[in-house]
């Protein structure tokens, strides 16, 4: 698995957002954007 850095360029991707629509980023092109992560069912990590 490669290891994103800080300020990189994160891969691509593609999901369903909250209401289960489709969602690339792609449609992030040009915006500033921050992922989070965090674990399953947010239980502690």
């Amino acid at each position: 698995m490669a290891k994103i850095h800080e300020g990189s360029k994160a891969p691509a991707f593609d999901l369903l957002d909250q209401d289960g629509e489709a969602f690339s980023s792609a449609d992030l092109d040009g915006k500033a954007y921050v992922l989070w992560f965090y674990p399953k069912a947010d239980t502690p990590g």
